[in-house]
């Protein structure tokens, strides 16, 4: 047996094992830092830092806490904050408590927060604010199970018998450990590896969102074979940003546990471009969006800059990809990423002129970033591999603790999701579907036998819905959703996210697009445009002071956006090819459930809300 699978197979019962471990091992190593605004309210945030032995501190007297309010074993205890430090250590005292945390997106409306609360039996709610607080009490008669809400930031919040600030409840804690000095510690040695530890609704297309029960196995899992990957050790500096309710962000938070390096944590994504230079992290995990804004927003600039701007940009993008090809199809034949000498001097040309000030952005000593959640475009990805932002797919769902891929390091392959990590075995189905099984699988989906039989095998294999090849050496490609796949009216299969992604890598000013042609003989597509991006085009354009609305609805616009729908057509094979377009009057958003918190398309919502958009385009045409 090897080293990596002996690590895996005599993994602990828990997490909250592993945390135990690590804050006996460095408990006066850097654990986390969070930033703190200045006294004076003005100016960039001050970092404050806790160690292993404070964070334990903390998590030990949340847990203690909430075994106060009368919270047993596996009994759910949700969450619904955005990423800050206080949710790591929330969730950690729920789990060290051996309850189970059930993960609420802050954006949630109330009605789906009661169904959640509701429907997972929370018996108390830590809420991040106010506004969080004010859904339950809106709700509070459709939820008798909640019996307290424990407030994160207590500005504006009358506490009660029902209400309590977080730092009331590690009081309460503090003052139950000082009696019971080894409470904690009893809690963590009864966890069973096959406990529930976390509850995970998925945001669904359709319907109210599915509970998938992960138990405390899943993490443990997942922190010895992140571990064993060698990605990470335990001299990196993560940035995590990512929201945690999702489980791409709480997967992060287990690997981190079982190296002990640093993590820096701040979720307000209009903070990213300020935070990378102060943070400098050598890693950090995103989902396609934010490499997809970046890339928009240097091409942007440099058209801005002018026309010889612009082309020196669009050299130095051309010279990064077949850099990127050329280095990565060589370390594939002979474990070298060696370039030829002429390939080599343009690339160090343009590294001077455009990649070096990327990397400077990104904080100087980014060594990979992890993207996951959606397909990255491969253009996009090769962009940044030669501008030296090595950019690692990944790939898993909710219902497998989010990482069963990831690229390995330096043999990684833009386009690929990298191989299974260890102890996951995959299978491509007949029908050319991907299924998956590992210590990382599901238990199930929470109060629904019939669901889970759907996906879960009784030997284990989880159906997960994606299609995708896998190569001979063992990297998977996800070629598409299963049920996103759409056959035109021709008979043609096609993979709407290919041409999107495709799209994204040809239009800076492009935010979200969606691909249509389901029993159709054409395709179209409804396009909504990056709003800073395309509102600094305006100014130079003759639009300036229009309203996003306004500009979009410009012939100039459109006429800008439709030679590049005609590049990415040239790229395309005929059935392909997008026909017409439309520009949306808004950009998606969360708030009106067109994409999921982890940004990813919600194709249905889009569908029915633009449906005249796409009437209109189909009009008088004549369907085959």
């Amino acid at each position: 047996m090897s080293d990596t699978q002996t690590l895996i197979e005599n993994r602990p019962p828990s997490v909250a094992n592993l945390f135990l471990e690590r804050v006996a091992a460095t408990p006066d190593a850097e654990a986390y830092r969070y930033p703190v605004a200045p006294a004076s309210g003005a100016g960039p945030d001050d970092w404050k830092s806790l160690s292993w032995g404070q964070a334990a501190e903390r998590v030990y007297a949340i847990a203690a806490g909430l075994i106060e309010l009368g919270v047993q074993p596996e009994q759910r205890v949700a969450l619904a904050a955005s990423t800050r430090v206080e949710w790591i250590l929330a969730d950690l005292g729920i789990l060290c408590a051996g309850a189970a945390t059930t993960t609420v997106y802050p954006q949630t409306n109330a009605d789906e927060s009661a169904f959640i609360l509701s429907d997972s039996e929370s018996r108390v709610l830590i809420a991040e604010d106010a506004a969080q607080l004010a859904k339950a009490v809106e709700k509070k008669a459709e939820l008798p199970d909640l019996t307290h809400v424990v407030v994160i930031d207590p500005a504006g919040v009358e506490t009660s018998d029902w209400v309590l600030t977080l730092t009331e409840l590690e009081a309460r804690g503090a003052a139950r450990l000082e009696k019971d000095p080894d409470l904690i510690r009893e809690r963590i040695g009864a966890i069973t590896s096959d406990q529930l530890a976390t509850l995970i609704y998925t945001s669904g297309t359709t319907g109210r969102p599915k509970g998938v029960r992960l138990p405390h196995d899943n993490w443990s899992y997942m922190a010895k074979s992140i571990a064993a990957t060698g990605l990470i050790s335990s001299e990196d500096v993560q940035y995590l940003w990512l929201p945690l309710a999702h489980v791409f962000g709480k997967v992060l938070t287990s690997g981190q546990i079982e190296v002990g390096h640093v993590t820096a944590v701040d979720g307000r994504v209009d903070k990213i471009i300020e935070n990378l230079p102060v943070v400098q992290p050598t890693y950090m995990a995103a989902v396609p969006r934010i490499f997809e804004k970046v890339y928009n927003g240097v091409a942007a600039k440099a058209k801005a800059g002018g026309g010889a701007k612009y082309k020196i940009f669009q050299w130095a993008a051309e010279i990064a990809r077949e850099y990127a090809k050329v280095a990565q199809d060589n370390f594939r034949r002979t474990g070298t990423a060696s370039v030829p000498f002429s390939l080599g001097a343009k690339h160090k040309a343009a590294d001077a002129l455009v990649f070096a000030k990327i990397r400077e952005a990104f904080g100087g000593n980014l060594r990979a970033c992890v993207s996951g959640s959606a397909a990255l475009a491969p253009e996009i990805g090769y962009f940044f591999a030669g501008a030296g932002i090595h950019i690692l797919e990944g790939y898993g769902l909710t219902e497998s603790s989010a990482a069963s891929f990831v690229n390995p390091g330096e043999a990684y392959r833009t386009g690929t999701v990298g191989k299974p990590l260890p102890g996951t075995e995959v299978r491509i189905a007949d029908d050319g579907e991907i299924l998956l099984r590992s210590p990382g699988i599901m238990e199930g989906y929470h109060g629904l036998p019939e669901k889970t039989a759907e996906v879960l095998e009784s030997d284990g294999w989880f159906h997960t819905g994606d299609i995708g090849e896998l190569s001979p050496d063992g990297y998977l490609r996800i070629t598409d959703r299963k049920k996103d796949l759409i056959k035109t009216s021709g008979g043609k299969y096609i993979a709407p996210a290919e041409v999107e992604g495709q799209f994204k890598a040809v239009c800076p000013y492009v935010s979200n697009i969606l691909v249509h042609g389901a029993d159709r003989n054409f395709c179209t597509a409804l396009i909504a445009l990056d709003e800073p991006s395309i509102l600094d085009w305006a100014k130079e354009n003759g639009l300036e002071g229009k309203s996003y609305a306004d500009v979009v609805a410009a012939p100039a616009t459109v006429a800008l956006i439709e030679g590049y729908v005609k590049e990415l057509n040239e790229g395309l094979q005929r059935w392909q090819t997008v026909k017409k377009f439309r520009l949306l009057p808004r950009d998606l958003d969360v708030e009106h459930g067109e994409i999921t918190p982890s940004l990813k398309l919600k194709r249905p919502v889009v569908e029915r809300e633009y449906k005249h958009l796409i009437d209109e385009m189909y009009a008088g045409a004549r369907e085959a």
